[in-house]
């Protein structure tokens, strides 16, 4: 998917002011989409599975995760094969990879970004870029992912669902590596909600959830966020609080999977 690079959302609130962030939950529709998406997390927090088998949980959330983000790219295999191990399309390998290293990068997002975005990118894209250009951004992004880290590394009274969707709507619509760059953007915006404590278990699983909703809304949306027009970043936000939300349905159905065992 190719996305034009212009001004997101992330440059177009960067002005001066107590909370940059903030009058994005002004904008139509995103105050009560975020407060969707968080009712929803914590309705599955709430599960009593998660009292003795988050790990549980959490391992097949990656999976799944894992292979809805590589349907966004196109493909789209059965979650029987991926259990199977029989799967070896590189797209689908550079997904699993990604998921499954996420956990050992929650302490470093929020502190050192470019560094995680470089691992993220070097896991997603193995056998699909030149090794040269594996964890190397474009020339062009330079300026973008730098008010990029701002935003990962900055506080902000914005929730975290309106956080993650701008951190994943930037590195979507900048495509800083040219390969892989949807499913690095999705970790990245998975990471974000986990470290903004919304998600700390990380057993929703917003991917599946931006499947549901499916490839073009996503890429309708992204492109409006793309664009810089309010509309269109307010859009994408909805777009990304809505996904969360089934992305928590989700995180209840594999709960729910573990209490019938």
């Amino acid at each position: 998917m190719s996305i034009p690079l212009r001004p997101g959302a992330a440059r177009a609130v960067s002005r001066p002011g107590p909370d940059p962030l903030a009058p994005l939950l002004e904008l139509s529709g995103v105050r009560e989409a975020a407060d969707g998406a968080r009712t929803g997390i914590d309705r599955l927090l709430g599960h009593r599975v998660l009292r003795r088998e988050s790990a549980g949980v959490s391992t097949e959330s990656a999976l799944r995760g894992a292979r809805a983000s590589a349907a966004l790219e196109g493909r789209d295999v059965p979650l029987a094969h991926l259990r199977a191990g029989s799967v070896e399309d590189p797209v689908v390998q550079g997904a699993l990879r990604v998921s499954a290293a996420l956990g050992s990068m929650v302490e470093t997002w929020p502190r050192a970004p470019g560094q995680v975005l470089a691992r993220l990118h070097l896991l997603a894209a193995t056998d699909i870029a030149d090794n040269a250009a594996l964890g190397r951004p474009a020339p062009h992004a330079g300026p973008r992912l730098s008010g990029l880290f701002s935003l990962v590394t900055g506080s902000t009274t914005a929730p975290a669902v309106v956080v993650a969707a701008l951190v994943h709507g930037e590195l979507a619509a900048m495509a800083p590596f040219g390969t892989a760059d949807g499913v690095v953007a999705r970790a990245a915006g998975r990471l974000t909600m986990i470290t903004r404590g919304l998600d700390t278990k990380a057993v929703s699983v917003p991917e599946v959830g931006f499947a549901e909703l499916g490839q073009e809304a996503y890429s309708t949306a992204l492109a409006g966020y793309a664009s810089g027009d309010p509309d269109g970043v307010a859009g994408w936000i909805v777009h990304c609080c809505q996904a969360i939300e089934h992305g928590a349905l989700e995180g209840l159905a594999i709960c729910e999977s573990l209490l019938r065992r």
